[in-house]
Formats: structure tokens, C-alpha cells, sequence
């Protein structure tokens, strides 16, 4: 892992305190260039506030682009460090065992493009069971704790961060 934050906690909790004074520059439509974060990980790596409901991608010079996102639901939540494990483009969804126990009528696997494929148009899975960054279909969960564990983007957000990471990219939950 890069400088610091081994552990995820101390100063990466710390900065992470700071941003709230940023957080007004983000619109929630999308994804905006903040400037002064000082998260002590490397660029190039993922930070996710559960909290502010926001994906931090770090850029060199203290900067970094932040995605508003959806988050896991009261009981979902996960913390710690995870690395992205492979990329999909349009890929097809199986629910998992924790969905289907709640939602028990949905098929086996919904095709990839399909308006009830709750992926979007990429995901980033991580190595972390059934969890990914992804897209979504319904905007409105945008800004809400909703998910079973994954990270939801906007479509067009995701396509830019699917862009911007590559297989082995640090994400790092914090609260």
C-alpha cells in the first residue's frame, strides 16, 4: 500500500475529518476536482467515505475527483482496505445468497444492459465477497445508505472511474 494509512485508521480518519468544509463544492450531479485533501495515500488510489456517501479518487498534489455514491445499508457496512480484482463492461449480475433471502423471486442471472441489471454499465469488483463499485440504473439511490455491500455510481461517473483505475487499484472504506 502507499504512504501512510496502513490499517486504515489514525490519519486517514483524520483527513478524512477535514474534508467537510469541501464537501459543499460537490454538486451531487456528478463529478467534480477538489482541491486541498490530505488523505496520506498514494494517487491512484480509492477512498470511500460511507459517512459523506462519497468516492474520493486521489490525484497527485493533494488533489482528488469526488463521486457522490450509494453505500451499503445499516448492517452491510464494511470497513478496511480491498483491492480492485477485475473489470466488467455492461456485466451480467447473479443476485447473491444475502439478496435473494430478501428479494427471493429474482432470476439467476440478469444479461448485462438489461434495464433490471442493477450493475449499470461497469462495475469494479473487489476482493472483498460479492462486493464491486458499479453502476446503477436508479439514480435516486445516489446519496443513500441502500446496498448490500457494493458501492453505487452513477453511470456516467462510473464510466470515468472505470477509465481512470486499473486491476489491483487500493480502495480504502472508511466510515
Amino acid at each position: 500500500m502507499g504512504k501512510g494509512c496502513r490499517g486504515v485508521q489514525g490519519a486517514c480518519f483524520r483527513s478524512l475529518a477535514a474534508l467537510g468544509f469541501l464537501f459543499a463544492a460537490h454538486d451531487g450531479a456528478g463529478a467534480a476536482v477538489l482541491r486541498q485533501v490530505h488523505f496520506n495515500v498514494a494517487p491512484g488510489q480509492i477512498v470511500i467515505s460511507q459517512h459523506l456517501r462519497t468516492l474520493f479518487y486521489v490525484l497527485p498534489n493533494d488533489q482528488a475527483i469526488a463521486y457522490r455514491v450509494a453505500v451499503p445499508k445499516a448492517g452491510k457496512e464494511w470497513r478496511g482496505i480491498a483491492h480492485v480484482d477485475a473489470k466488467y463492461i455492461r456485466p451480467a449480475w447473479s443476485p447473491p445468497a444475502s439478496v435473494l433471502r430478501d428479494i427471493p423471486n429474482l432470476p439467476p442471472v440478469i444479461a448485462g444492459g438489461s434495464p433490471h441489471n442493477p450493475m449499470g454499465v461497469r462495475a469494479l469488483s473487489l476482493d472483498r465477497s460479492e462486493i464491486a463499485i458499479h453502476g446503477t440504473n436508479r439514480p435516486a439511490s445516489i446519496g443513500r445508505a441502500v446496498s448490500y455491500g457494493c458501492i453505487r455510481m452513477l453511470n456516467s461517473d462510473v464510466r470515468d472511474l472505470y477509465q481512470r483505475v486499473g486491476v489491483g487499484t487500493t480502495v480504502i472504506m472508511v466510515p
